[in-house]
């Protein structure tokens, strides 16, 4: 079991990982060895609040199909243990990204010292542009 919060924790056996030849630069290695992960994990099988899930979807971007699977390409490093350690690394920080719920903001009205020496950077660069060009003197 992988614990991904304290509320959800999904079963390793429910991660599909098969590996594929890698793309990409190193030679006679790439062509031969199948090196690349790619995970794939179906997210009905875990229970999200709905709110969790909207979020995961939007995440997930491309990476999700339309039935709920998520899947990650994994083909940063040139071994399959790295590969797919690598792969569930992002899936975990995916899902545990998703169970964060965001902070609610709170509109703020500014302070009157904050106008105060807002206004008072605006009179100096006000002064300072207008000391700028010709001066004309009257005779």
């Amino acid at each position: 079991m992988l614990r991904i919060s304290r509320d959800l924790a999904i079963d390793e056996n429910d991660i599909e990982i098969s590996f594929v030849r890698a793309s990409g630069p190193g030679g006679q290695n790439v062509n031969k060895l199948s090196t690349s992960a790619q995970l794939r994990f179906d997210t009905s099988r875990i229970t999200l609040p709905e709110d969790a899930a909207a979020r995961l979807a939007r995440l997930a971007g491309q990476r999700m199909t339309k039935n709920g699977v998520i899947v990650i390409q994994a083909e940063r490093f040139r071994t399959q243990e790295r590969n797919k350690a690598d792969a569930i690394e992002r899936l975990v920080t995916l899902l545990r990204e998703a169970m964060v719920r965001p902070k609610v903001r709170r509109p703020t009205k500014p302070t009157f010292g904050s106008k105060q020496r807002r206004l008072e950077g605006k009179k100096l660069r006000s002064d300072v542009k207008a000391g700028r060009g010709a001066r004309r003197f009257d005779d």
